[in-house]
């Protein structure tokens, strides 16, 4: 018999929808696997379930709001999202015991929708990552084999609807953040258009390029939790100025309808020998089903992590250097003078990667290397993007692969910085680029480990983006569920 942590968003929308459960049941349900699977896989920062089930008894006694998108579904949020009520720590011990007085608008608006905000998930330090090792709490482990990593810096929360924790999640994508972990842990990641989301109440990192979107088991869930939070904020400037599109009942595109740029810099990589079987074999599936597939070049691209590192890494700098040990946070008691506050409240407060990110920001900052660094890479992520905006004149979307390699075992790169930025290289451009990627689940390898591929769009293009998700989903084998040992 199917649990009820074993449904989708839309499947639980529709059980509580027809009574066949209470919000109460599904949300004790997802509790108890949550308890059961967190000792195996540690997704989670703060579990918050007094909050959760008050919330959850609050909804049964009113009765089902069908005005309400998300109305009695269980979802967990990065800890890079301002919460009222609960730690909001980034990964970080410079914020362990921050709480904050204000919500993020995306919080806010999940609620608004009837949603229970059952936990915050962990996640590299200020999102500085692609492994969740960077945490100062300790590594989130991927459900598919517990020593490895389940990708980052939304590892948490990838792991916790890939575990069966949740039907859905909220992370951020920097660089890659939401899609790599999706793809690394076997569930499906958007991440939206820049100025999509309103960013107003997320911890920044890099404040070009964060974007925070969800993470679910299928395409359509994850355009379901997008309806919900999208769309003008007045506490975020940045935000796009035209209507939100009906993500949730958009109409079933075809295959034969569908045109796909394979670009070839991704494709002929070195990949993994298990990730380009998988690959393969999913782009056979494609092409035997009507899929038009053409090849697309994409020539600037190898130019593409220098360059996102260093205007990822001056952005960086900037935003973290309010964590001073002054106005809020960790403070290194004692201090001799103001100089070794700042120096030790810094050296302690922040973990290796950050505190490197911040380096390189400043130096690509200082006087004398701005033009040769950060403004030469500036002008090089323009070529990037024209380069994605001339590959989609010939095609509805580009098909890349998300990560040359499968989850790797942990403490694999600690001590090779370069090695894991390499790694980032088919999912970053985009974040260069500004426009929306989804990740879905290709199939799994030999050795057991997911495979995803992502597909990229137009700005704006979400709508029909996840329909294109839903039928490469409806073409590829679903994955079965991990086998996580409970408590």
């Amino acid at each position: 018999m199917t649990q009820l942590w074993q449904l989708n968003l839309a499947q639980c929308s529709e059980g509580l929808k027809n009574k066949d459960f209470s919000v109460t049941e599904l949300t004790e349900a997802c509790l108890k696997r949550l308890t059961e699977t967190e000792p195996a896989i540690k997704s989670c920062l703060a579990v918050l379930e007094d909050q959760a089930l008050e919330t959850a008894r609050d909804l049964d006694r009113r009765g089902n709001d069908s005005s309400r998108l998300l109305w009695g579904l269980p979802l967990t949020v990065k800890d890079v999202f301002c919460l009222k009520g609960a730690p909001t720590t980034a990964g970080s011990r410079q914020l362990s015991d921050y709480y904050s007085v204000f919500e993020a608008t995306v919080v806010r608006r999940l609620k608004a929708h009837g949603a229970i905000i059952l936990a915050k998930t962990n996640c590299d330090e200020f999102a500085m990552g692609s492994s969740t090792e960077f945490s100062a709490f300790g590594p989130t482990r991927n459900p598919w084999d517990r020593q490895r990593v389940p990708g980052g810096s939304s590892g948490g929360a990838a792991a916790s609807v890939a575990g069966f924790q949740v039907p859905g999640a909220f992370g951020t994508d920097t660089g890659g953040s939401i899609r790599q972990p999706a793809a690394l842990c076997g569930c499906v990641g958007l991440k939206p258009t820049y100025g999509r989301v309103s960013r107003y109440g997320i911890i920044a990192y890099g404040s070009s390029f964060d974007q925070a979107g969800p993470l679910a088991r299928t395409a359509a869930d994850c355009g379901r939790l997008l309806q919900a939070v999208a769309g003008p904020d007045a506490y975020d400037a940045t935000l796009a100025d035209c209507p939100v599109p009906d993500f949730v009942n958009q109409r079933p595109l075809k295959p034969n309808e569908l045109t796909l740029g394979l670009p070839r810099q991704f494709w002929n990589a070195d990949l993994h020998p298990q990730v380009a079987k998988v690959l393969d074999e999913a782009r056979n599936l494609l092409t035997k089903a009507g899929l038009n597939l053409i090849e697309v070049d994409l020539p600037n691209i190898k130019y593409a992590v220098a360059a996102y590192y260093i205007l990822a890494s001056a952005e960086a700098s900037t935003n973290l250097a309010r964590y001073d040990g002054v106005r809020y946070g960790f403070r290194q008691p004692d201090p001799g003078d103001l100089m070794e506050l700042y120096t030790k409240t810094r050296q302690t407060g922040l973990g290796p990667e950050a505190r490197r990110r911040i380096l390189l920001g400043t130096f690509v900052l200082s006087s004398g290397y701005y033009e040769a660094y950060y403004r030469k890479a500036a002008q090089v992520r323009r070529l990037i993007k024209n380069d994605i905006e001339a590959a989609l004149t010939r095609c509805h979307f580009l098909l890349a692969p998300v990560s040359a390699i499968p989850a790797w075992p942990l403490g694999s790169f600690l001590d090779d910085p370069l090695t894991v930025y390499q790694m980032d290289l088919m999912t970053l451009p985009l974040n260069l680029y500004g426009g929306p990627g989804l990740s879905v689940p290709a199939g799994l390898g030999d050795d057991n480990l997911p495979v995803g591929a992502q597909l990229w769009g137009k700005p704006m293009s979400e709508a029909s983006l996840i329909s294109a998700g839903r039928v490469l989903e409806s073409l590829w084998p679903k994955l079965p569920e991990p086998q996580i040992p409970v408590i």
